[in-house]
């Protein structure tokens, strides 16, 4: 399961994220907002923080604990719910 967090730099819910995860004991990458890649234009990154999961994004804010043990590690698959679309842009 290939999973990363996009954040902005100064996302107060990315290092609670990468927290929850660790505790979880699930690997993921971090890539932020700032940095000269491709992943904003590509998943419609439009706040932070943004967990995707093998190339498809599961979560567009700060996920629950409960949201986060969702994910199933054995069979790289996560349970989706509806996500209520964000008009906002980055700054």
């Amino acid at each position: 399961m290939d999973v990363m967090i996009i954040a902005t730099k100064a996302c107060s819910h990315r290092k609670n994220m990468e927290t929850e995860l660790e505790s979880l004991r699930i690997t993921y990458r971090v890539y932020c907002v700032e940095d000269p890649v491709d992943l904003v234009e590509k998943f419609s990154i439009r706040h932070s923080p943004n967990l995707i999961v093998d190339d498809e994004v599961v979560v567009r804010k700060q996920p629950t604990e409960a949201e986060l043990q969702m994910l199933d590690v054995n069979n790289s698959a996560i349970i989706h719910q509806h996500q209520p679309s964000v008009k906002h842009h980055l700054n």
